[in-house]
């Protein structure tokens, strides 16, 4: 589904497309599971509604319950209009631009609907355990520090943006986390989560602690480039994919978003890396991919009193 068509669906046919990417054709109580459900049909109900006829439950429900579309004002036809938009733009697109190509009331739903899809993006079921070839690098995200006459700027470690670790298989999938600080114990987390350890052979440039407390858990598999000296490959010895990746989640994030907060980082990294495991896909095939990460993952606005 592109952009060009999900344009043209009505609102019943972006709900008939739902169900047949959610269902594929048999229809579930998302509260109990039973898939003994009936449609209901007559003039006081709303298009799109089902009843479990589990005795035990005997709820009401339609395709937006328990996903990122459940109690949303805005159609679902717009839904999938954004989902294909955000899919698509390789550098990300803003709220303000969603909100504008939408025709949304506000700019607040613009933002929350962009959130509600990264956070549909991070459960993205490429995202396996690595293994084979895998680079690790990090950068640092974010925009300028304020200037303060008695404060020196700083740039790379030591500055005031946020870090961001990256692991890519080569011919793979990719990583990618906010550590917070580049420590020993925050890389080894990073890894732990996303790497099969035994069956790795790891690539990182020559920051000492790859070298120190790294290397110490890739015996004899851990290689690295010396970038101070100038050297960014060495046969097959290089990051330069996860340095790849960077350069396009830094464009985004200063060409698109110009500003990201460290609290939302993390969504942004995970629709870059989601884009960038799809990145083989057309964009219709990595809309699809996406709408079906929808199920199971809500994300409720917090509003300031709580």
């Amino acid at each position: 589904m592109d952009f060009q068509n999900a344009s043209k669906l009505t609102e019943d046919q972006a709900r008939d497309y739902l169900e047949k990417l959610r269902w594929d054709g048999q229809p579930f109580c998302p509260h109990c599971g039973s898939l003994s459900v009936g449609k209901l049909h007559g003039k006081a109900t709303r298009p799109g509604v089902y009843k479990c006829k589990d005795s035990a439950c005997r709820k009401q429900f339609t395709v937006t319950v328990g996903t990122i579309f459940e109690d949303s004002h805005i159609p679902l036809g717009k839904w999938v209009m954004a989902f294909c938009l955000v899919c698509s733009s390789k550098k990300g697109i803003s709220a303000l631009q969603l909100q504008r190509m939408l025709d949304l009331k506000s700019y607040k739903s613009a933002w929350h609907m962009g959130h509600r899809i990264r956070h549909a993006m991070q459960n993205e079921p490429m995202r396996t355990i690595l293994s084979g070839i895998v680079e690790m690098d990090e950068t640092y995200v974010g925009g300028k520090p304020p200037k303060f006459p008695k404060i020196k700027r700083k740039a790379g470690r030591g500055t005031t943006k946020v870090p961001v670790a990256a692991l890519v298989e080569r011919g793979g999938s990719l990583r990618a986390k906010v550590v917070g600080k580049v420590t020993a114990p925050r890389l080894k987390d990073a890894i732990y989560e996303a790497v099969d350890i035994e069956k790795t052979r790891l690539m990182t440039d020559d920051f000492p602690t790859y070298r120190r407390s790294i290397a110490k858990m890739f015996p004899g598999r851990h290689e690295s480039v010396r970038h101070n000296k100038g050297e960014y490959s060495r046969g097959d010895v290089h990051v330069n994919t996860a340095e790849s990746f960077f350069a396009l989640l830094k464009r985004g994030v200063h060409g698109t978003f110009h500003s990201v907060s460290k609290q939302h980082l993390q969504r942004y990294c995970d629709e870059f890396a989601f884009r960038w495991n799809h990145r083989k896909t057309t964009d219709g095939e990595r809309t699809e991919a996406a709408l079906k990460l929808a199920p199971g993952c809500r994300l409720v606005y917090r509003s300031k009193a709580s």
